[in-house]
């Protein structure tokens, strides 16, 4: 597993989305886990985005330390998430974690998945 510092080309989490990450593990008790972000096939546009907590390294995982927040990203997702602004939005419309991907060509109508 590679430790990469934050570049142009790595994932983003907000500050937002970083405190939302400490408050659930704070509530889950747990300070072991870090936050895997991966691409998965699937979806009505092809790729789908997963996010959840995780206690593995992988071989090939790129872990980036972002605001306090282990993020760890699988081999084969990396150059789907370059770039990609992982946020937390809570307003009456919506509440949850988005994802703005600068390499996403296109996106479904409920937003869960991108080619």
């Amino acid at each position: 597993m590679t430790t990469e510092s934050v570049d142009s080309s790595s994932v983003v989490l907000t500050d937002v989305a970083a405190g939302k990450v400490k408050t659930l593990l704070e509530q889950e008790g747990r300070d072991d886990l870090n936050l895997r972000i991966a691409v998965q096939p699937g979806g009505c546009s092809g790729l789908r985005y997963q996010l959840f907590f995780d206690d593995r390294n992988l071989e090939g995982d790129t872990r980036l330390e972002i605001s306090g927040v282990g993020v760890v990203v699988d081999r084969m997702s990396v150059p789907y998430l370059g770039g990609a602004v992982i946020d937390f939005v809570d307003t009456i419309e919506k509440q949850g974690f988005t994802i703005d991907n600068p390499n996403a060509t296109g996106s479904c109508a409920c937003g869960d998945s991108f080619s």
